[in-house]
């Protein structure tokens, strides 16, 4: 069913255990409808709610009430049902002229699982198609500050939605709590996503989420994304590798400085340089291309923001680069591109920010 319907005060029954259809409940509450769960008593009681705003209704006795229970909602649901309940209910729809949909139902191993998902750059067209369906089913996202999360709420409709980003120079979660709360998360038998910016595997850390995972003993995929040490650069016109101009590529952290063997064996390499999480270190790392043989006048591009609205690309030399970063107040998100392939830039990030707007449009589409 297509919950982008107006279903605020609708009325939706689901049939179907609670815990297979509680990604179900969750969609529907969070679309604003009042909703029933029919139930059948184990032991002479109703049992639990998976939702506190959830009512739950018990089966009516066969043959009778199935007409009467369906005629008082606006909306009927199965999820997961036995052939015989689907029959029943089928029917009971079709004679009191009830809409009726059938849904997937969610995971109910005792154990849950965990996916480390990469969001790409932060535009939602460059989301991969494997990245929402894990959003789809998740039951809680762990998300970061630089993945795309502007429409969370919509991709995964009821999920529990935690924060976990961090800023240059403060984390507010630590990185050992980050991978307790998977691993909790998933032991309580519900369907974890990490969403990163970017590539969960670049910069990410995700491989040591992947080993604490694997550690407890909790089932863990990882779906790649979008690096932002190639997407950025192309946004802004840059490839990192061209014909007869750069054929090896290096992407490194600029987190901390660089030491002079590191900084050598760059330069020696005689590639494009990418640099991530830079702008801190750039003093040091430009100084140092300089020192150990890079030419003042190789072409840097600094692209801050990138596939935003607000993308902005500076072009300007090894030697300047750190004097009209200061100059420029240029701040963190911005990839670093040292090399000759940085002559190949568009200078207007027009044409980048037309090609976000379209990627989205087409990924509404889809």
């Amino acid at each position: 069913m297509d919950i982008n319907l107006d279903l605020a005060g609708r009325r939706v029954l689901v049939f179907g255990g609670p815990r297979p259809a509680r990604r179900v409940l969750a969609r529907y509450l969070a679309a604003g409808a009042t909703v029933y769960l029919a139930t059948t008593p184990v032991d002479g009681r109703t049992p639990d709610r998976p939702h506190p705003e959830v009512r739950p209704v018990e089966y009516p006795h066969f043959p009778h009430g199935w007409r009467d229970l369906v005629s008082a909602v606006d909306l009927v649901v199965l999820v997961d049902v036995s052939v015989a309940t689907d029959g029943i209910v089928s029917d009971a729809c079709a004679t009191a002229r009830v809409w009726l949909s059938r849904e997937r139902a969610a995971a109910v191993a005792p154990l849950g699982r965990v996916s480390l998902v990469g969001g790409g750059p932060g535009d939602v067209g460059l989301l991969t198609l494997a990245a929402r369906r894990a959003l789809r089913d998740a039951d809680v996202v762990y998300h970061d500050r630089l993945g795309p999360t502007d429409r969370l709420a919509d991709w995964c409709p009821g999920a529990e939605l935690v924060d976990v980003g961090k800023t240059p120079g403060h984390h507010a979660v630590p990185q050992a709590e980050i991978e307790r709360m998977l691993v909790a998360s998933a032991r309580d038998g519900r369907t974890v996503v990490r969403l990163k910016g970017g590539d969960p595997f670049v910069f990410g850390r995700g491989g040591e989420e992947v080993i604490a995972c694997r550690a407890a003993g909790i089932p863990v995929t990882v779906i790649p994304g979008v690096s932002s040490a190639i997407s950025v650069p192309a946004a802004a016109g840059i490839p990192v590798t061209h014909r007869d101009v750069s054929r090896i590529f290096t992407v490194l952290s600029g987190h901390a400085p660089l030491s002079d063997a590191e900084l050598a064996h760059l330069v020696g390499l005689d590639g494009t340089i990418v640099v991530l999480m830079g702008i801190g270190t750039l003093p040091h790392l430009a100084g140092g291309l300089a020192r150990h043989g890079m030419t003042a006048g190789m072409p840097v591009a600094i692209i801050e923001q990138g596939y935003s609205t607000r993308q902005r690309t500076t072009i300007t030399s090894l030697g300047e680069v750190a004097t009209v970063a200061g100059t420029l107040g240029v701040r963190s998100p911005a990839v670093l591109v040292f090399g000759e392939v940085v002559r190949l830039a568009q200078q207007d990030d027009t044409a980048a920010v037309e090609l976000m707007r379209s990627a989205a449009e087409l990924a509404d589409l889809g």
